[in-house]
């Protein structure tokens, strides 16, 4: 087995869309640099994402060096979207935290609007160091995060993957297998441990960034959601129902928090601290 190593790293600018696999990212306190940063609400400011709009998979995002995106959908011209700087906030939704965040300009919205079919806003985290506090239960005070789900990073590892493909290739849906990685969204994958070990790590570093690792992803039917295609199939949840359920979590991966800053480059040496 070769030596424990980052594989690849992810951002995805707008939550719940397609993003970028770059070659290397900044680690900020509530996550990667860009990642999560914008997110699509409701007519009600609730966040808007692949569980309810599946084909937001098709969808693209690409962040810009100021911080503004190139968006592209199927059907769409490109949009470019500035970062809004108009100071106005409106409350969002993210689960169950309410969160002051900046709209972007309205033809971003109309844009989303028209692809999506329904009404829908997409709006800006203008200052992640303050609006958004982590769980209390699984963070320090003063953690905050982005539009991500719970946590700043997510992590997935390719042995795992590949023992999970081995279990639904054994179900009663092998044909939807292998899932490729870009099912879990994850931030930062590590190749060369074995698979599951990370059930049992509590502090790890990548290359100079030490992150603590929070509590294990519980998975959803966004899982379920072929990225390219957005269609759904029963595959991973059937086989994590049946192999990875912890209480009433199908688990795969791994939430960061983390503790320190840096950049992190694929390659960097992945190491186990406790």
């Amino acid at each position: 087995m070769p030596k424990p190593a980052l594989q690849s790293i992810h951002l995805y600018p707008v939550k719940s869309i397609a993003g970028s696999g770059p070659g290397e990212a900044v680690v900020e306190p509530w996550g990667l640099a860009g990642d999560r940063r914008w997110l699509l609400v409701d007519a009600e400011g609730r966040q808007l994402t692949q569980r309810q709009q599946r084909t937001l998979a098709l969808a693209h995002a690409e962040e810009q060096a100021d911080g503004g995106l190139v968006c592209t959908a199927p059907g769409r011209e490109p949009l470019t979207v500035e970062v809004p700087s108009s100071g106005e906030t409106i409350t969002v939704e993210v689960w169950s935290d309410k969160v002051e965040a900046v709209p972007a300009d309205p033809t971003a919205s109309e844009w989303f609007s028209g692809y999506l079919g329904i009404e829908c806003r997409l709006a800006h985290l203008d200052a992640p160091e303050k609006r958004r506090p982590i769980d209390p239960d699984h963070s320090r005070p003063g953690d905050t995060v982005s539009f991500a789900d719970g946590f700043p990073l997510l992590l997935t590892t390719a042995s795992s993957l590949d023992a999970l493909n081995s279990l639904i290739a054994q179900g009663d849906h092998a044909d939807e297998g292998p899932l490729p990685m870009n099912r879990f969204r994850p931030n930062v994958v590590v190749d060369g441990t074995a698979p599951w070990a990370e059930d049992d790590w509590q502090r790890i570093r990548i290359g100079d960034v030490v992150f603590e690792v929070a509590k294990p992803c519980s998975r959803c039917v966004v899982t379920t959601t072929d990225q390219r295609t957005a269609e759904r199939g029963k595959e991973p949840l059937r086989t994590l129902a049946r192999h990875r359920r912890f209480g009433d979590r199908l688990v795969f991966g791994q939430n960061l928090i983390p503790r320190g800053v840096g950049t992190i480059r694929i390659g960097d040496p992945f190491e186990i601290l406790g």
